[in-house]
Protein backbone atom coordinates (compact mmCIF):
# COMPACT_ATOMS: atom_id res chain seq x y z
CA UNK A 1 0.00 0.00 0.00
CA UNK A 2 2.87 2.38 0.83
CA UNK A 3 4.42 1.71 -2.55
CA UNK A 4 1.12 2.49 -4.32
CA UNK A 5 0.69 5.71 -2.31
CA UNK A 6 4.19 6.81 -3.25
CA UNK A 7 3.30 6.13 -6.86
CA UNK A 8 0.22 8.35 -6.70
CA UNK A 9 2.16 11.16 -5.00
CA UNK A 10 4.97 10.97 -7.54
CA UNK A 11 2.46 10.84 -10.40
CA UNK A 12 0.62 13.88 -9.05
CA UNK A 13 3.84 15.91 -8.97
CA UNK A 14 4.45 14.90 -12.57
CA UNK A 15 0.96 16.06 -13.57
CA UNK A 16 1.49 19.43 -11.87
CA UNK A 17 4.68 19.92 -13.88
CA UNK A 18 3.03 18.80 -17.13
CA UNK A 19 0.09 21.17 -16.55
CA UNK A 20 2.18 24.08 -17.77
CA UNK A 21 3.27 22.33 -20.97
CA UNK A 22 0.51 23.43 -23.36
CA UNK A 23 0.33 27.06 -22.16
CA UNK A 24 4.13 27.26 -22.42
CA UNK A 25 4.05 25.64 -25.87
CA UNK A 26 1.41 28.14 -26.97
CA UNK A 27 3.69 31.00 -25.91
CA UNK A 28 6.71 29.37 -27.54
CA UNK A 29 5.08 28.87 -30.98
CA UNK A 30 4.42 32.60 -31.08
CA UNK A 31 8.15 33.02 -31.56
CA UNK A 32 9.42 29.70 -32.88
CA UNK A 33 8.52 27.35 -35.72
CA UNK A 34 6.83 24.19 -34.33
CA UNK A 35 9.44 21.93 -35.92
CA UNK A 36 12.31 23.91 -34.37
CA UNK A 37 10.51 23.99 -31.02
CA UNK A 38 10.08 20.21 -31.03
CA UNK A 39 13.69 19.55 -32.00
CA UNK A 40 15.14 22.21 -29.69
CA UNK A 41 13.26 21.07 -26.60
CA UNK A 42 14.36 17.48 -27.16
CA UNK A 43 17.97 18.51 -27.79
CA UNK A 44 18.18 20.69 -24.67
CA UNK A 45 16.54 17.99 -22.55
CA UNK A 46 18.99 15.44 -23.97
CA UNK A 47 21.93 17.55 -22.79
CA UNK A 48 20.53 17.46 -19.26
CA UNK A 49 19.59 13.78 -19.36
CA UNK A 50 22.91 12.79 -20.90
CA UNK A 51 24.82 14.72 -18.25
CA UNK A 52 22.93 12.94 -15.47
CA UNK A 53 23.57 9.54 -17.10
CA UNK A 54 27.29 10.28 -17.26
CA UNK A 55 27.44 11.75 -13.76
CA UNK A 56 25.74 8.73 -12.20
CA UNK A 57 27.64 6.30 -14.46
CA UNK A 58 24.58 4.47 -15.77
CA UNK A 59 25.01 1.34 -17.86
CA UNK A 60 23.79 1.27 -21.44
CA UNK A 61 20.31 -0.20 -21.95
CA UNK A 62 20.17 -3.73 -23.31
CA UNK A 63 19.19 -4.54 -26.89
CA UNK A 64 15.92 -5.91 -25.55
CA UNK A 65 15.11 -2.43 -24.17
CA UNK A 66 15.69 -0.59 -27.45
CA UNK A 67 12.29 -1.29 -29.10
CA UNK A 68 10.47 0.01 -26.01
CA UNK A 69 12.74 3.06 -25.84
CA UNK A 70 12.03 3.73 -29.51
CA UNK A 71 8.29 3.73 -28.78
CA UNK A 72 8.83 6.15 -25.89
CA UNK A 73 10.89 8.39 -28.17
CA UNK A 74 8.27 8.39 -30.92
CA UNK A 75 5.43 8.93 -28.45
CA UNK A 76 6.57 11.57 -25.95
CA UNK A 77 9.80 13.01 -27.36
CA UNK A 78 8.66 13.51 -30.97
CA UNK A 79 4.96 12.70 -31.45
CA UNK A 80 3.21 14.64 -28.70
CA UNK A 81 5.46 17.74 -28.73
CA UNK A 82 5.31 18.13 -32.52
CA UNK A 83 1.59 17.40 -32.99
CA UNK A 84 0.54 19.59 -30.05
CA UNK A 85 2.77 22.46 -31.25
CA UNK A 86 1.18 22.23 -34.69
CA UNK A 87 -2.29 22.07 -33.15
CA UNK A 88 -1.67 25.22 -31.12
CA UNK A 89 -1.36 27.16 -34.35
CA UNK A 90 -5.07 26.47 -34.92
CA UNK A 91 -6.61 26.32 -31.43
CA UNK A 92 -6.08 28.04 -28.11
CA UNK A 93 -4.17 26.28 -25.36
CA UNK A 94 -7.38 26.28 -23.28
CA UNK A 95 -9.18 24.22 -25.95
CA UNK A 96 -6.16 21.96 -26.50
CA UNK A 97 -5.94 21.33 -22.76
CA UNK A 98 -9.47 19.92 -22.71
CA UNK A 99 -8.34 17.20 -25.14
CA UNK A 100 -5.91 16.01 -22.47
CA UNK A 101 -8.92 14.70 -20.60
CA UNK A 102 -9.04 11.67 -22.92
CA UNK A 103 -5.32 10.97 -22.41
CA UNK A 104 -5.91 8.78 -19.31
CA UNK A 105 -8.24 6.53 -21.31
CA UNK A 106 -5.65 5.95 -24.04
CA UNK A 107 -2.96 5.42 -21.40
CA UNK A 108 -5.13 2.76 -19.74
CA UNK A 109 -5.83 1.06 -23.09
CA UNK A 110 -2.13 0.91 -23.88
CA UNK A 111 -1.42 -0.26 -20.31
CA UNK A 112 -3.56 -3.32 -21.05
CA UNK A 113 -2.00 -3.88 -24.46
CA UNK A 114 1.64 -3.20 -23.63
CA UNK A 115 1.83 -3.35 -19.84
CA UNK A 116 -0.20 -6.47 -19.18
CA UNK A 117 -2.50 -4.73 -16.69
CA UNK A 118 -6.10 -5.84 -16.20
CA UNK A 119 -8.17 -3.18 -14.37
CA UNK A 120 -11.66 -4.26 -13.24
CA UNK A 121 -14.89 -3.23 -14.96
CA UNK A 122 -15.73 -0.44 -12.51
CA UNK A 123 -12.37 1.20 -13.23
CA UNK A 124 -13.22 1.33 -16.92
CA UNK A 125 -16.62 2.81 -16.09
CA UNK A 126 -15.04 5.80 -14.36
CA UNK A 127 -12.30 6.08 -16.98
CA UNK A 128 -14.89 6.21 -19.78
CA UNK A 129 -17.10 8.60 -17.84
CA UNK A 130 -14.20 10.98 -17.27
CA UNK A 131 -13.27 10.94 -20.94
CA UNK A 132 -16.93 11.45 -21.88
CA UNK A 133 -16.98 14.78 -20.07
CA UNK A 134 -14.07 15.90 -22.22
CA UNK A 135 -15.26 14.41 -25.49
CA UNK A 136 -18.71 15.88 -24.90
CA UNK A 137 -17.30 19.36 -24.51
CA UNK A 138 -15.15 18.97 -27.62
CA UNK A 139 -18.18 17.86 -29.65
CA UNK A 140 -20.43 20.67 -28.39
CA UNK A 141 -17.81 23.32 -29.08
CA UNK A 142 -16.73 21.96 -32.48
CA UNK A 143 -18.25 24.96 -34.21
CA UNK A 144 -15.89 27.32 -32.41
CA UNK A 145 -12.63 25.58 -33.10
CA UNK A 146 -10.52 24.13 -35.89
CA UNK A 147 -11.03 20.61 -37.22
CA UNK A 148 -7.35 20.45 -38.15
CA UNK A 149 -6.32 21.55 -34.67
CA UNK A 150 -8.65 19.00 -33.09
CA UNK A 151 -7.34 16.12 -35.20
CA UNK A 152 -3.74 17.12 -34.44
CA UNK A 153 -4.49 17.15 -30.70
CA UNK A 154 -6.19 13.75 -30.98
CA UNK A 155 -3.08 12.35 -32.66
CA UNK A 156 -0.91 13.97 -30.00
CA UNK A 157 -2.96 12.38 -27.22
CA UNK A 158 -2.79 8.90 -28.79
CA UNK A 159 0.98 9.16 -29.26
CA UNK A 160 1.40 10.40 -25.71
CA UNK A 161 -0.73 7.63 -24.21
CA UNK A 162 1.39 5.00 -25.93
CA UNK A 163 4.61 6.69 -24.80
CA UNK A 164 3.36 6.93 -21.24
CA UNK A 165 2.31 3.28 -21.06
CA UNK A 166 5.49 1.97 -22.66
CA UNK A 167 7.67 4.19 -20.50
CA UNK A 168 5.81 3.19 -17.35
CA UNK A 169 6.25 -0.49 -18.20
CA UNK A 170 9.96 -0.11 -18.89
CA UNK A 171 10.46 1.99 -15.74
CA UNK A 172 9.69 -1.08 -13.63
CA UNK A 173 13.07 -2.53 -14.58
CA UNK A 174 15.12 0.35 -16.01
CA UNK A 175 14.04 3.19 -13.72
CA UNK A 176 11.92 6.25 -14.48
CA UNK A 177 14.53 8.94 -15.10
CA UNK A 178 16.71 6.44 -16.96
CA UNK A 179 13.88 5.69 -19.40
CA UNK A 180 13.33 9.30 -20.43
CA UNK A 181 17.08 9.98 -20.48
CA UNK A 182 17.84 7.09 -22.84
CA UNK A 183 14.78 7.87 -24.96
CA UNK A 184 16.10 11.41 -25.37
CA UNK A 185 19.56 10.11 -26.24
CA UNK A 186 17.96 7.90 -28.88
CA UNK A 187 16.31 10.95 -30.44
CA UNK A 188 19.45 13.10 -30.57
CA UNK A 189 20.73 11.97 -34.02
CA UNK A 190 17.38 13.13 -35.46
CA UNK A 191 16.51 16.11 -33.29
CA UNK A 192 19.90 17.86 -33.32
CA UNK A 193 20.15 18.16 -37.14
CA UNK A 194 16.51 19.30 -37.35
CA UNK A 195 17.13 21.95 -34.69
CA UNK A 196 20.15 23.14 -36.68
CA UNK A 197 18.31 23.21 -40.02
CA UNK A 198 15.26 25.01 -38.62
CA UNK A 199 17.20 27.50 -36.50
CA UNK A 200 15.43 30.91 -36.60
CA UNK A 201 16.81 33.28 -39.22
CA UNK A 202 16.73 36.14 -36.75
CA UNK A 203 16.77 36.02 -32.96
CA UNK A 204 16.11 39.71 -32.54
CA UNK A 205 12.33 39.47 -32.91
CA UNK A 206 11.96 36.49 -30.54
CA UNK A 207 10.64 37.62 -27.17
CA UNK A 208 12.01 36.66 -23.78
CA UNK A 209 8.64 35.01 -23.11
CA UNK A 210 9.18 32.64 -26.02
CA UNK A 211 12.69 31.80 -24.79
CA UNK A 212 11.43 31.24 -21.25
CA UNK A 213 8.68 28.98 -22.58
CA UNK A 214 11.19 26.99 -24.61
CA UNK A 215 13.28 26.56 -21.46
CA UNK A 216 10.26 25.33 -19.50
CA UNK A 217 9.13 22.74 -22.03
CA UNK A 218 12.73 21.57 -22.48
CA UNK A 219 13.73 21.14 -18.85
CA UNK A 220 10.45 20.53 -17.04
CA UNK A 221 8.00 19.13 -19.60
CA UNK A 222 10.59 17.04 -21.43
CA UNK A 223 12.74 15.77 -18.56
CA UNK A 224 12.04 16.69 -14.92
CA UNK A 225 8.31 15.95 -15.12
CA UNK A 226 8.99 12.47 -16.50
CA UNK A 227 11.23 11.62 -13.54
CA UNK A 228 8.19 11.83 -11.26
CA UNK A 229 5.64 10.61 -13.81
CA UNK A 230 7.33 7.38 -14.88
CA UNK A 231 8.20 6.57 -11.26
CA UNK A 232 4.54 7.04 -10.36
CA UNK A 233 3.35 4.80 -13.19
CA UNK A 234 5.84 2.09 -12.25
CA UNK A 235 4.93 2.10 -8.53
CA UNK A 236 1.19 2.73 -8.61
CA UNK A 237 0.19 1.07 -11.89
CA UNK A 238 0.03 2.59 -15.36
CA UNK A 239 -3.73 2.53 -15.83
CA UNK A 240 -4.50 3.66 -12.27
CA UNK A 241 -2.01 6.50 -11.82
CA UNK A 242 -2.64 7.50 -15.42
CA UNK A 243 -6.10 8.70 -14.34
CA UNK A 244 -4.40 11.58 -12.52
CA UNK A 245 -4.10 13.14 -15.96
CA UNK A 246 -7.81 13.95 -15.67
CA UNK A 247 -6.72 16.70 -13.26
CA UNK A 248 -4.21 18.18 -15.71
CA UNK A 249 -6.78 20.06 -17.84
CA UNK A 250 -8.11 21.86 -14.76
CA UNK A 251 -4.61 23.00 -13.77
CA UNK A 252 -3.77 23.91 -17.34
CA UNK A 253 -6.95 25.98 -17.80
CA UNK A 254 -6.04 28.06 -14.77
CA UNK A 255 -2.56 28.68 -16.18
CA UNK A 256 -3.98 29.51 -19.62
CA UNK A 257 -6.28 32.10 -18.07
CA UNK A 258 -3.49 33.63 -15.97
CA UNK A 259 -0.60 33.56 -18.45
CA UNK A 260 -2.39 33.89 -21.79
CA UNK A 261 -5.56 35.71 -20.71
CA UNK A 262 -7.57 33.10 -22.59
CA UNK A 263 -11.27 32.71 -21.92
CA UNK A 264 -12.17 29.74 -19.76
CA UNK A 265 -15.81 28.99 -20.47
CA UNK A 266 -18.35 27.42 -18.16
CA UNK A 267 -18.41 24.40 -20.48
CA UNK A 268 -14.68 23.93 -20.07
CA UNK A 269 -14.95 24.07 -16.29
CA UNK A 270 -17.92 21.71 -16.08
CA UNK A 271 -16.31 19.12 -18.36
CA UNK A 272 -12.99 19.37 -16.56
CA UNK A 273 -14.43 19.25 -13.04
CA UNK A 274 -16.57 16.28 -14.03
CA UNK A 275 -13.47 14.51 -15.26
CA UNK A 276 -11.63 15.27 -12.03
CA UNK A 277 -14.41 13.70 -9.97
CA UNK A 278 -13.91 10.51 -11.97
CA UNK A 279 -10.30 10.29 -10.74
CA UNK A 280 -11.63 9.45 -7.29
CA UNK A 281 -13.74 6.58 -8.63
CA UNK A 282 -10.98 5.31 -10.90
CA UNK A 283 -8.49 5.28 -8.03
CA UNK A 284 -10.89 3.43 -5.75
CA UNK A 285 -11.53 0.64 -8.24
CA UNK A 286 -8.12 0.54 -9.93
CA UNK A 287 -6.97 -2.59 -8.09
Amino acid sequence: MKKITQGWISGFIGVVIFAGSLPATRLAVMGFDPMFLTAARATLATLLGGAVLLLLKQSMPTKADLPALAIVTLGVVIGFPLLSALALQYVTSAHAIVFLGILPLFTAIFAVWRGGERPPALFWLFALLGSTFVAGYAALSSGHTSLVGGLLMLGAVIACGLGYAEGGRLSRTLGGWQVISWALMLSLPIMLPIAWLTWPKSLVEISMTAWASLTYVSLFSMFIGFIFWYRGLALGGIAAVGQLQLMQPFMGLILAAILLHETVSIGMLISTLGAVVCVVGAKKFAV
